[in-house]
């Protein structure tokens, strides 16, 4: 199978139409809003599977495990394993030569997951990324706080803005050529007016922000936050468009696949459906649904160059074809942890989110932005940065709070500003060094290799 895709930009930037996500024309690819129900919705997911399943057969991995004709209701589910044991490119569906990128996922362990997509498969990635409320374009400044490196996020962001007509700084992550103090310096200079980044990223910028003698609320040309990379509760959520005075735009998604699913007008976060077949998958029973709680599995259905068949992705959500007043008729997804994360307290688990969401409800005015937790055998320490005198009534207002809601003993501390987050890492001013060897007599030359 050959995928047909036109990668040319149009030249007209971003269309939009009613309610929907904006999305750049010209893929080729299904657009929010060529489908009018649920079942259509349904039909054009049984029009690609044969196809998908059919392409599959031409990476190594795949060529192994179908037989002609079988349908995708009898294939097995392909894991996060397989893709490490399938390294480099065992999972490779086209010619090494029509290959565009190569990329990895974070957090590894023995061989990295690989990723790879083609030239084509670009067009479909901005396509997913742009599906924004807020949408992007022309007159935007993006900049991009997300690891370039080997992972897809940051590159995808940067492909996808400057196909749409916006003006794109790469603003990477926690390097050394741009740090904190940097980034509030390129907010306010540039007015730049959307940014790419995790949520805890934005925390960091109000409080770098601060440093700097400029209130997050002062950033004026800021439209939006897009984020994504990690979970985020409602309350801590709130907390970064109260600070900032923009809203949060989320999305979901993979290095394997891309954008997953992304936020709607109403708040609700909905699956791309139309590129991908979500399942889910029960481990106790072994039984794969069309919706429901549980395992999410996925099956790109204009993947080429890795071809996947019911990848287990390992993220508990709960997934519903249900109808939302934004009227995309795409399924609403809750992504609810991963498999493994979380610790017991007190014979009760308890994932990270949850106590976020108690955090975050602290008063705003107390002024918390970090805070970080151990569990214990019988209870919850938790420890909380509040920078002015109600240290004390926001540790105990959090302790009540947890044993209230979550049902676990907690002991709650509040620490002097600075304590979890360096003062000087939000304030240092150093930049990369270029490589230099030849020193002067007075100069300190114990970096020359390191920063050489």
């Amino acid at each position: 199978m050959t995928v047909s895709l036109n990668t040319e930009p149009t030249g007209s930037g971003p269309t939009t139409t009613g309610t929907t996500a904006t999305e750049p024309t010209g893929s080729g690819l299904p657009a929010i809003g060529d489908w009018a129900t649920f079942d259509e919705l349904r039909a054009r997911q049984d029009e690609r599977i044969a196809p998908a399943l059919h392409h599959a057969r031409n990476s190594p991995f795949y060529e192994k495990r179908l037989e002609p004709g079988q349908t995708l209701s009898t294939v097995g589910l392909t894991g996060k394993s397989d893709l490490r044991d399938s390294y480099p490119f065992g999972m490779l569906g086209v010619e090494r030569e029509r290959l565009a990128t190569y990329h990895e996922s974070s957090g590894s362990t023995g061989n990295p997951t690989p990723a790879y997509f083609t030239e084509a498969e670009w067009a479909d990635l901005a396509d997913r990324f742009v599906r924004k409320t807020v949408p992007l374009g022309p007159q935007d400044t993006l900049l991009v706080r997300i690891p370039y490196g080997l992972v897809l996020a940051g590159h995808m962001a940067h492909w996808a803005a400057m196909r749409s007509g916006a003006t794109v700084v790469p603003g990477d992550c926690r390097s050394l050529a741009v740090p904190y103090s940097r980034v509030v310096r390129l907010l306010r200079d540039l007015e730049v007016t959307l940014t790419w980044s995790t949520p805890s990223e934005s925390l960091l910028w109000v409080a770098a922000a601060k440093a700097a003698g400029h209130p997050a609320g002062s950033f004026s040309s800021l439209r939006a936050l897009y984020v994504a990379g990690e979970p985020i509760s409602n309350a801590r959520r709130r907390r970064i468009e109260e600070l900032w005075g923009a809203p949060v735009i989320e999305e979901y998604g993979c290095t394997e696949v891309g954008p997953l699913a992304g936020d709607c007008p109403y708040g609700r976060m909905h699956f791309w459906a139309d590129r991908v077949l979500p399942e889910i998958y029960d481990p106790q029973t072994g039984d794969i649904t069309a919706e429901g709680t549980g395992q999410l599995v996925i099956t790109p259905l204009y993947r080429e160059a890795m071809p996947l068949l019911r990848y287990n992705l390992e993220d508990l959500v709960d997934l519903r074809y249900e109808d939302c007043p934004c009227g995309w008729k795409l399924p609403t997804v809750r992504v609810l942890g991963r498999l493994g994360q979380g610790y017991t307290v007190g014979g009760r688990r308890l994932g990270q989110i949850q106590v976020e969401e108690l955090v975050y409800r602290l008063p705003a005015s107390w002024g918390v932005l970090f805070w970080r937790a151990r569990a214990e055998q019988d209870r919850l320490v938790v420890e909380i940065e509040v920078p002015g005198p109600d240290g004390g009534d926001a540790a105990a207002l959090l302790a009540e709070s947890v044993e209230a809601e979550l049902g676990v003993r907690c002991a709650a501390s509040a620490v002097p500003e600075g304590t979890l987050v360096p003062s000087a890492l939000l304030a240092e001013q150093l930049d990369a060094m270029k490589p230099r060897k030849l020193f002067g007599p007075d100069e300190d030359w114990g970096q020359a290799i390191v920063r050489g």
